[in-house]
Protein backbone atom coordinates (compact mmCIF):
# COMPACT_ATOMS: atom_id res chain seq x y z
CA UNK A 1 0.00 0.00 0.00
CA UNK A 2 1.19 3.74 -0.15
CA UNK A 3 1.71 5.94 2.36
CA UNK A 4 -2.31 7.47 1.58
CA UNK A 5 -3.83 4.28 0.93
CA UNK A 6 -2.57 3.39 5.11
CA UNK A 7 -3.84 6.58 6.06
CA UNK A 8 -7.36 5.89 4.66
CA UNK A 9 -7.50 1.96 5.70
CA UNK A 10 -6.50 3.61 9.45
CA UNK A 11 -9.48 5.50 9.18
CA UNK A 12 -12.12 2.98 7.78
CA UNK A 13 -11.36 0.54 10.50
CA UNK A 14 -11.88 3.88 12.58
CA UNK A 15 -8.56 3.79 14.19
CA UNK A 16 -7.72 6.38 16.81
CA UNK A 17 -4.40 5.60 17.68
CA UNK A 18 -1.42 4.49 15.21
CA UNK A 19 1.39 2.09 16.95
CA UNK A 20 5.28 2.00 15.78
CA UNK A 21 7.01 -0.91 16.41
CA UNK A 22 10.66 -2.41 15.71
CA UNK A 23 12.52 -5.38 16.49
CA UNK A 24 15.19 -4.89 19.41
CA UNK A 25 18.76 -6.92 18.91
CA UNK A 26 17.62 -10.02 21.10
CA UNK A 27 14.33 -10.00 18.95
CA UNK A 28 12.01 -8.55 20.90
CA UNK A 29 8.81 -6.19 19.77
CA UNK A 30 9.26 -2.29 20.58
CA UNK A 31 6.56 0.24 20.29
CA UNK A 32 5.03 3.49 20.55
CA UNK A 33 1.83 4.96 19.65
CA UNK A 34 1.11 8.14 18.36
CA UNK A 35 -3.02 9.64 18.13
CA UNK A 36 -3.69 8.93 14.47
CA UNK A 37 -3.93 12.73 13.86
CA UNK A 38 -0.44 13.04 14.47
CA UNK A 39 0.66 10.95 11.76
CA UNK A 40 0.48 12.19 8.24
CA UNK A 41 2.28 10.91 4.94
CA UNK A 42 5.28 12.55 5.66
CA UNK A 43 6.01 10.55 8.40
CA UNK A 44 6.95 7.52 6.05
CA UNK A 45 9.85 9.53 5.21
CA UNK A 46 10.66 11.35 7.84
CA UNK A 47 9.97 9.32 10.78
CA UNK A 48 9.47 9.24 14.35
CA UNK A 49 12.42 9.65 16.88
CA UNK A 50 13.42 7.45 19.82
CA UNK A 51 16.22 7.06 22.07
CA UNK A 52 18.46 4.32 20.74
CA UNK A 53 20.62 4.08 23.77
CA UNK A 54 17.79 2.65 25.84
CA UNK A 55 17.30 -0.35 23.25
CA UNK A 56 19.23 -3.51 23.93
CA UNK A 57 22.45 -3.62 22.21
CA UNK A 58 22.09 -1.02 20.65
CA UNK A 59 23.43 2.97 20.79
CA UNK A 60 25.68 4.41 23.46
CA UNK A 61 24.05 7.53 25.37
CA UNK A 62 26.04 10.32 23.37
CA UNK A 63 24.57 8.73 20.03
CA UNK A 64 21.00 7.77 21.01
CA UNK A 65 19.24 10.09 18.69
CA UNK A 66 17.23 7.13 16.13
CA UNK A 67 14.04 7.15 13.50
CA UNK A 68 11.94 4.47 12.95
CA UNK A 69 10.35 4.42 9.39
CA UNK A 70 7.35 2.93 9.08
CA UNK A 71 7.01 0.11 5.89
CA UNK A 72 3.35 0.77 4.69
CA UNK A 73 3.37 -3.09 3.50
CA UNK A 74 3.14 -4.26 6.90
CA UNK A 75 -0.05 -2.14 8.50
CA UNK A 76 -2.42 -4.21 10.21
CA UNK A 77 -5.14 -3.83 12.82
CA UNK A 78 -3.69 -4.90 16.46
CA UNK A 79 -6.65 -7.55 17.50
CA UNK A 80 -5.40 -7.20 21.24
CA UNK A 81 -5.79 -2.92 22.14
CA UNK A 82 -9.16 -2.02 23.72
CA UNK A 83 -8.82 1.08 21.06
CA UNK A 84 -8.71 0.58 16.91
CA UNK A 85 -5.17 1.04 16.85
CA UNK A 86 -3.20 -0.26 13.30
CA UNK A 87 0.13 -1.28 13.51
CA UNK A 88 3.34 -0.91 11.33
CA UNK A 89 6.68 -2.41 11.36
CA UNK A 90 9.39 0.25 11.01
CA UNK A 91 13.12 0.39 9.58
CA UNK A 92 15.33 2.24 11.63
CA UNK A 93 17.99 4.84 9.88
CA UNK A 94 20.18 7.39 11.37
CA UNK A 95 18.63 10.81 11.42
CA UNK A 96 22.11 12.62 10.34
CA UNK A 97 23.36 10.47 7.30
CA UNK A 98 19.77 9.46 6.80
CA UNK A 99 21.19 5.28 6.60
CA UNK A 100 19.99 2.36 7.65
CA UNK A 101 21.42 1.36 11.12
CA UNK A 102 23.32 -1.63 10.74
CA UNK A 103 22.28 -3.11 13.65
CA UNK A 104 18.53 -3.07 12.72
CA UNK A 105 17.69 -6.67 12.90
CA UNK A 106 15.18 -6.41 9.77
CA UNK A 107 17.33 -4.34 7.47
CA UNK A 108 19.94 -7.30 7.91
CA UNK A 109 17.45 -9.54 6.61
CA UNK A 110 17.04 -7.33 3.36
CA UNK A 111 20.23 -7.13 2.95
CA UNK A 112 20.59 -10.69 2.92
CA UNK A 113 17.92 -10.78 0.39
CA UNK A 114 19.34 -8.25 -2.12
CA UNK A 115 22.56 -10.77 -1.64
CA UNK A 116 20.60 -13.72 -2.56
CA UNK A 117 19.59 -11.94 -5.95
CA UNK A 118 22.86 -10.76 -6.65
CA UNK A 119 24.69 -13.35 -6.40
CA UNK A 120 22.97 -15.07 -9.37
CA UNK A 121 22.13 -18.07 -7.50
CA UNK A 122 18.47 -17.45 -6.73
CA UNK A 123 16.20 -14.62 -5.98
CA UNK A 124 13.69 -15.79 -2.98
CA UNK A 125 14.58 -17.96 0.17
CA UNK A 126 11.95 -19.63 1.30
CA UNK A 127 11.80 -20.10 5.62
CA UNK A 128 8.80 -22.26 7.19
CA UNK A 129 9.79 -22.22 10.80
CA UNK A 130 8.01 -24.84 13.48
CA UNK A 131 8.45 -22.99 16.74
CA UNK A 132 7.52 -24.50 19.72
CA UNK A 133 6.17 -23.16 22.80
CA UNK A 134 4.76 -23.96 26.39
CA UNK A 135 1.58 -22.76 28.30
CA UNK A 136 1.52 -22.52 32.06
CA UNK A 137 -1.05 -21.49 34.46
CA UNK A 138 1.55 -20.20 36.71
CA UNK A 139 5.38 -19.11 36.77
CA UNK A 140 7.22 -17.42 39.33
CA UNK A 141 11.28 -16.78 39.28
CA UNK A 142 13.01 -14.46 41.51
CA UNK A 143 17.12 -14.14 41.31
CA UNK A 144 18.78 -11.87 44.67
CA UNK A 145 21.93 -11.61 46.73
CA UNK A 146 20.09 -14.20 48.99
CA UNK A 147 17.97 -16.51 46.76
CA UNK A 148 17.67 -17.74 43.30
CA UNK A 149 14.67 -20.05 42.38
CA UNK A 150 11.79 -20.63 40.00
CA UNK A 151 8.14 -22.26 40.08
CA UNK A 152 5.84 -23.16 37.36
CA UNK A 153 2.61 -25.53 36.90
CA UNK A 154 -0.16 -26.28 34.06
CA UNK A 155 -2.75 -28.93 35.24
CA UNK A 156 -1.46 -30.58 32.28
CA UNK A 157 1.51 -31.21 34.41
CA UNK A 158 2.16 -35.07 35.07
CA UNK A 159 3.34 -34.23 38.58
CA UNK A 160 0.06 -32.66 39.20
CA UNK A 161 -1.74 -36.72 38.58
CA UNK A 162 -1.85 -36.81 42.81
CA UNK A 163 -2.66 -33.36 43.23
CA UNK A 164 -5.77 -32.41 45.20
CA UNK A 165 -7.38 -29.49 42.71
CA UNK A 166 -10.44 -27.45 42.56
CA UNK A 167 -14.24 -29.47 41.78
CA UNK A 168 -11.78 -32.44 42.14
CA UNK A 169 -8.78 -34.18 40.42
CA UNK A 170 -9.79 -34.88 36.59
CA UNK A 171 -6.75 -36.90 35.95
CA UNK A 172 -6.08 -37.07 32.00
CA UNK A 173 -2.37 -35.45 32.56
CA UNK A 174 0.14 -36.18 29.93
CA UNK A 175 2.51 -38.57 30.91
CA UNK A 176 6.49 -37.65 30.74
CA UNK A 177 7.46 -37.32 26.71
CA UNK A 178 3.73 -38.71 25.96
CA UNK A 179 2.20 -35.59 25.00
CA UNK A 180 2.62 -35.76 21.09
CA UNK A 181 -1.18 -36.24 19.14
CA UNK A 182 -3.20 -36.74 22.13
CA UNK A 183 -7.60 -36.13 21.66
CA UNK A 184 -8.59 -34.24 24.41
CA UNK A 185 -9.06 -34.60 27.35
CA UNK A 186 -5.71 -35.35 27.51
CA UNK A 187 -5.15 -32.15 25.32
CA UNK A 188 -6.74 -29.69 27.15
CA UNK A 189 -5.01 -26.82 24.98
CA UNK A 190 -6.90 -27.57 21.85
CA UNK A 191 -9.59 -24.69 22.27
CA UNK A 192 -6.54 -22.41 23.26
CA UNK A 193 -4.59 -23.23 20.08
CA UNK A 194 -7.31 -22.62 17.65
CA UNK A 195 -8.60 -19.46 19.17
CA UNK A 196 -4.53 -18.41 18.48
CA UNK A 197 -4.72 -19.51 14.80
CA UNK A 198 -7.90 -18.02 13.75
CA UNK A 199 -5.93 -14.51 15.30
CA UNK A 200 -3.31 -15.17 13.42
CA UNK A 201 -4.96 -16.01 10.12
CA UNK A 202 -8.08 -13.64 10.48
CA UNK A 203 -6.52 -10.34 11.94
CA UNK A 204 -2.60 -10.79 11.30
CA UNK A 205 -2.65 -12.03 7.58
CA UNK A 206 -0.71 -15.29 8.63
CA UNK A 207 -0.94 -18.38 6.77
CA UNK A 208 -1.10 -21.55 9.19
CA UNK A 209 -1.24 -25.24 8.12
CA UNK A 210 -1.43 -27.29 11.23
CA UNK A 211 -1.21 -27.15 15.12
CA UNK A 212 -1.03 -29.72 17.70
CA UNK A 213 0.10 -30.79 21.01
CA UNK A 214 4.02 -31.43 21.40
CA UNK A 215 5.92 -34.11 23.10
CA UNK A 216 6.49 -32.84 26.59
CA UNK A 217 3.91 -32.81 29.63
CA UNK A 218 2.48 -29.41 30.84
CA UNK A 219 1.23 -27.78 27.59
CA UNK A 220 4.01 -27.71 24.88
CA UNK A 221 2.34 -26.54 21.62
CA UNK A 222 3.09 -26.32 18.03
CA UNK A 223 1.57 -23.71 15.64
CA UNK A 224 2.97 -24.34 11.76
CA UNK A 225 3.35 -21.40 9.14
CA UNK A 226 3.14 -21.53 5.46
CA UNK A 227 6.54 -21.06 4.07
CA UNK A 228 7.58 -17.51 3.32
CA UNK A 229 10.19 -15.25 1.87
CA UNK A 230 13.04 -14.51 4.49
CA UNK A 231 11.95 -11.14 5.55
CA UNK A 232 7.83 -11.65 5.51
CA UNK A 233 8.26 -14.64 7.65
CA UNK A 234 10.54 -13.06 10.21
CA UNK A 235 7.89 -10.32 10.08
CA UNK A 236 5.57 -13.10 11.09
CA UNK A 237 7.50 -15.10 13.38
CA UNK A 238 7.40 -11.97 15.75
CA UNK A 239 3.76 -11.48 14.82
CA UNK A 240 3.12 -15.30 15.95
CA UNK A 241 4.92 -14.59 18.99
CA UNK A 242 2.92 -11.59 19.87
CA UNK A 243 -0.20 -13.49 19.22
CA UNK A 244 0.73 -16.42 21.28
CA UNK A 245 1.38 -14.83 24.31
CA UNK A 246 -1.63 -12.40 24.58
CA UNK A 247 -4.09 -14.97 23.30
CA UNK A 248 -2.46 -17.08 26.45
CA UNK A 249 -3.10 -13.96 28.75
CA UNK A 250 -6.43 -13.44 27.72
CA UNK A 251 -7.17 -16.56 28.46
CA UNK A 252 -5.78 -16.85 32.01
CA UNK A 253 -2.45 -18.58 30.82
CA UNK A 254 1.10 -17.70 30.11
CA UNK A 255 3.01 -18.60 27.17
CA UNK A 256 6.64 -18.88 26.89
CA UNK A 257 9.31 -19.64 24.03
CA UNK A 258 12.10 -20.50 26.36
CA UNK A 259 13.52 -23.19 24.84
CA UNK A 260 14.08 -25.54 28.12
CA UNK A 261 11.43 -24.76 31.21
CA UNK A 262 10.96 -28.31 32.45
CA UNK A 263 13.46 -30.24 33.56
CA UNK A 264 14.02 -34.20 32.05
CA UNK A 265 11.43 -32.97 29.71
CA UNK A 266 11.14 -31.96 25.86
CA UNK A 267 12.33 -28.81 25.15
CA UNK A 268 11.32 -26.58 22.59
CA UNK A 269 12.56 -26.15 19.39
CA UNK A 270 12.71 -24.19 15.95
CA UNK A 271 13.12 -26.84 13.18
CA UNK A 272 13.47 -24.38 9.86
CA UNK A 273 12.71 -25.49 6.56
CA UNK A 274 14.54 -23.87 3.89
CA UNK A 275 14.78 -23.51 0.07
CA UNK A 276 16.01 -20.53 -2.63
CA UNK A 277 14.20 -20.44 -5.68
CA UNK A 278 15.03 -18.89 -8.82
CA UNK A 279 12.08 -17.71 -11.29
CA UNK A 280 9.23 -19.42 -9.54
CA UNK A 281 11.31 -22.61 -9.83
CA UNK A 282 12.50 -24.60 -6.72
CA UNK A 283 16.08 -25.04 -6.55
CA UNK A 284 17.20 -27.93 -4.40
CA UNK A 285 15.03 -30.73 -6.50
CA UNK A 286 17.51 -33.80 -8.09
CA UNK A 287 18.25 -37.03 -8.40
CA UNK A 288 21.03 -36.98 -5.22
CA UNK A 289 20.67 -38.25 -2.16
CA UNK A 290 17.30 -37.82 -0.59
CA UNK A 291 16.18 -36.28 -4.15
CA UNK A 292 18.42 -33.34 -4.06
CA UNK A 293 19.93 -30.98 -6.58
CA UNK A 294 23.94 -30.73 -6.50
CA UNK A 295 23.05 -27.29 -5.40
CA UNK A 296 20.56 -28.08 -2.53
CA UNK A 297 23.46 -30.64 -1.15
CA UNK A 298 25.85 -27.64 -1.20
CA UNK A 299 23.53 -25.58 0.54
CA UNK A 300 23.25 -28.48 3.08
CA UNK A 301 27.08 -28.08 2.83
CA UNK A 302 27.18 -24.55 3.62
CA UNK A 303 24.79 -25.49 6.70
CA UNK A 304 26.88 -28.25 8.25
CA UNK A 305 30.07 -26.18 8.49
CA UNK A 306 29.46 -22.95 9.67
CA UNK A 307 26.46 -24.44 12.49
CA UNK A 308 28.81 -24.31 15.10
CA UNK A 309 28.98 -20.54 14.38
CA UNK A 310 25.41 -20.40 13.22
CA UNK A 311 24.56 -21.38 16.82
CA UNK A 312 25.10 -18.19 18.35
CA UNK A 313 22.18 -16.81 16.68
CA UNK A 314 20.31 -19.87 16.05
CA UNK A 315 20.34 -20.83 19.97
CA UNK A 316 21.17 -17.58 21.45
CA UNK A 317 20.45 -17.79 25.08
CA UNK A 318 22.43 -19.79 27.75
CA UNK A 319 19.19 -21.88 28.32
CA UNK A 320 19.15 -23.43 25.03
CA UNK A 321 22.11 -25.56 25.85
CA UNK A 322 19.85 -27.47 28.48
CA UNK A 323 17.93 -28.39 25.50
CA UNK A 324 20.71 -29.55 22.95
CA UNK A 325 22.12 -32.24 25.10
CA UNK A 326 23.58 -34.97 23.50
CA UNK A 327 22.88 -38.21 24.39
CA UNK A 328 18.50 -37.51 23.70
CA UNK A 329 16.62 -36.85 20.36
CA UNK A 330 18.26 -33.38 20.23
CA UNK A 331 19.91 -32.66 16.90
CA UNK A 332 23.38 -32.15 18.26
CA UNK A 333 25.09 -34.48 15.43
CA UNK A 334 26.37 -32.26 12.58
CA UNK A 335 25.61 -34.58 9.43
CA UNK A 336 22.44 -34.88 7.21
CA UNK A 337 19.77 -37.27 6.88
CA UNK A 338 16.42 -38.29 5.62
CA UNK A 339 14.72 -39.56 8.49
CA UNK A 340 17.48 -39.90 11.29
CA UNK A 341 16.37 -36.67 13.90
CA UNK A 342 18.91 -36.34 16.13
CA UNK A 343 21.31 -35.23 12.45
CA UNK A 344 21.22 -31.44 12.56
CA UNK A 345 19.93 -31.29 9.07
CA UNK A 346 16.84 -33.24 7.64
CA UNK A 347 15.60 -33.57 3.81
CA UNK A 348 12.02 -34.35 4.91
CA UNK A 349 10.26 -37.15 2.54
CA UNK A 350 6.69 -36.47 3.12
CA UNK A 351 6.44 -35.57 -0.38
CA UNK A 352 8.30 -35.72 -3.93
CA UNK A 353 6.72 -32.99 -5.50
CA UNK A 354 9.94 -30.60 -6.92
CA UNK A 355 8.42 -27.62 -4.69
CA UNK A 356 8.50 -29.39 -1.42
CA UNK A 357 12.37 -30.37 -1.64
CA UNK A 358 13.93 -28.24 1.66
CA UNK A 359 16.26 -28.58 3.72
CA UNK A 360 15.13 -28.72 7.50
CA UNK A 361 17.27 -27.77 9.98
CA UNK A 362 16.38 -28.71 12.71
CA UNK A 363 18.55 -26.97 15.74
CA UNK A 364 17.84 -23.79 16.10
CA UNK A 365 14.99 -22.86 19.36
CA UNK A 366 12.38 -20.12 19.17
CA UNK A 367 14.45 -18.19 21.59
CA UNK A 368 16.23 -16.98 18.45
CA UNK A 369 15.76 -13.35 16.82
CA UNK A 370 14.20 -14.68 13.53
CA UNK A 371 15.82 -11.92 11.43
CA UNK A 372 19.34 -13.03 12.84
CA UNK A 373 18.44 -16.71 12.60
CA UNK A 374 17.42 -16.96 9.28
CA UNK A 375 19.76 -14.65 7.90
CA UNK A 376 22.79 -16.34 9.13
CA UNK A 377 21.41 -19.79 7.78
CA UNK A 378 21.01 -18.10 4.40
CA UNK A 379 24.67 -16.86 4.28
CA UNK A 380 25.63 -19.96 5.15
CA UNK A 381 23.74 -21.86 2.77
CA UNK A 382 25.38 -19.56 -0.17
CA UNK A 383 28.37 -19.72 1.44
CA UNK A 384 28.19 -24.02 0.55
CA UNK A 385 27.19 -23.45 -2.79
CA UNK A 386 29.59 -20.93 -3.82
CA UNK A 387 32.46 -22.71 -2.56
CA UNK A 388 30.92 -25.86 -3.53
CA UNK A 389 31.34 -27.68 0.34
CA UNK A 390 30.25 -31.22 0.72
CA UNK A 391 27.81 -32.35 3.14
CA UNK A 392 29.64 -35.68 3.97
CA UNK A 393 28.24 -38.91 4.09
CA UNK A 394 24.21 -39.03 5.33
CA UNK A 395 23.76 -40.12 8.92
CA UNK A 396 21.05 -42.44 8.45
CA UNK A 397 22.13 -45.30 11.15
CA UNK A 398 20.35 -45.19 14.61
CA UNK A 399 22.42 -42.74 16.67
CA UNK A 400 22.62 -44.74 19.74
CA UNK A 401 23.67 -47.77 18.45
CA UNK A 402 26.82 -46.52 17.02
CA UNK A 403 29.95 -47.58 18.91
CA UNK A 404 32.02 -45.12 20.68
CA UNK A 405 34.49 -44.61 17.61
CA UNK A 406 31.61 -44.24 15.38
CA UNK A 407 30.25 -41.56 17.33
CA UNK A 408 33.34 -40.04 18.01
CA UNK A 409 33.60 -39.23 14.20
CA UNK A 410 30.55 -37.11 14.00
CA UNK A 411 31.25 -33.20 14.62
CA UNK A 412 28.46 -31.62 17.50
CA UNK A 413 27.01 -28.48 18.07
CA UNK A 414 28.73 -26.75 21.10
CA UNK A 415 27.97 -27.29 24.74
CA UNK A 416 27.35 -23.65 25.90
CA UNK A 417 26.40 -20.48 24.81
CA UNK A 418 29.89 -19.18 25.42
CA UNK A 419 31.01 -22.16 23.20
CA UNK A 420 29.26 -21.03 20.38
CA UNK A 421 29.99 -17.34 20.80
CA UNK A 422 33.72 -18.59 20.48
CA UNK A 423 32.93 -20.38 17.34
CA UNK A 424 31.19 -17.15 15.67
CA UNK A 425 34.19 -15.13 16.39
CA UNK A 426 36.36 -17.86 14.96
CA UNK A 427 33.95 -17.81 12.07
CA UNK A 428 31.93 -15.02 10.73
CA UNK A 429 33.40 -14.40 7.35
CA UNK A 430 31.07 -15.74 5.46
CA UNK A 431 28.13 -13.51 6.99
CA UNK A 432 30.19 -10.71 6.23
CA UNK A 433 29.61 -11.22 2.51
CA UNK A 434 27.45 -8.50 0.61
CA UNK A 435 28.14 -6.46 3.86
CA UNK A 436 25.13 -8.68 5.07
CA UNK A 437 26.41 -8.44 8.84
CA UNK A 438 29.00 -5.77 9.50
CA UNK A 439 32.02 -6.51 11.62
CA UNK A 440 30.54 -4.32 14.55
CA UNK A 441 27.43 -6.45 14.12
CA UNK A 442 28.85 -9.37 14.60
CA UNK A 443 31.24 -8.27 17.82
CA UNK A 444 28.48 -6.39 19.22
CA UNK A 445 26.12 -9.24 19.30
CA UNK A 446 29.07 -11.42 20.68
CA UNK A 447 29.58 -8.53 23.59
CA UNK A 448 25.87 -7.91 24.45
CA UNK A 449 25.50 -11.98 24.62
CA UNK A 450 28.83 -12.47 27.13
CA UNK A 451 28.12 -9.15 29.53
CA UNK A 452 24.10 -9.65 29.63
CA UNK A 453 23.63 -13.37 29.78
CA UNK A 454 26.75 -15.40 29.98
CA UNK A 455 28.44 -13.32 32.71
CA UNK A 456 25.10 -12.84 34.96
CA UNK A 457 24.25 -16.95 34.81
CA UNK A 458 27.67 -17.90 35.32
CA UNK A 459 28.74 -16.20 38.29
CA UNK A 460 25.25 -16.80 40.37
CA UNK A 461 24.97 -20.06 42.43
CA UNK A 462 22.53 -22.39 41.24
CA UNK A 463 19.69 -24.29 43.23
CA UNK A 464 20.60 -27.66 42.95
CA UNK A 465 24.37 -26.91 43.82
CA UNK A 466 22.94 -26.26 47.45
CA UNK A 467 21.71 -30.03 47.25
CA UNK A 468 24.84 -31.06 46.18
CA UNK A 469 27.29 -29.06 47.93
CA UNK A 470 25.31 -27.47 51.09
CA UNK A 471 26.30 -30.07 53.47
CA UNK A 472 30.42 -30.52 52.36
Amino acid sequence: MTPKEVLAFAIENNCVMVDLRFTDWPGTWQHCSYPIEFINEDTFEDGQGFDGSSIRGWQAIHESDMLMIPDPDSAFIDPFFQHPTMVMICDIVDPITRENYSRDPRYIAKKAEAYLKSSGIGDTAFFGPEAEFFVFSDARFSTGADHGFYSIDSPEGSWNSGAEEPGGNLAYKPRSQEGYFPTPPTDSLQDLRTEMVLVMQQQLGIKIEAQHHEVATAGQCEIDMVFSPLVEMADQVIKYKYAVKNVARQNGLTATFMPKPIFEGNGSGMHCHQSVWKEGKPLFAGDGYGGFSQLGLHYTGGILKHSRALSAFTNPTTNSYKRLVPGFEAPVNLAMSTRNRSAACRIPMYSQSPKAKRIEVRYPDPSANPYLAFTAMLMAGLDGIESKIDPGEPLDKNIYALSAEEKAGIPSMPGSLEEALECLEEDHDFLLKGNVFTEDAIQTWIEYKREEECDPVRVRPHPHEFELYYDI
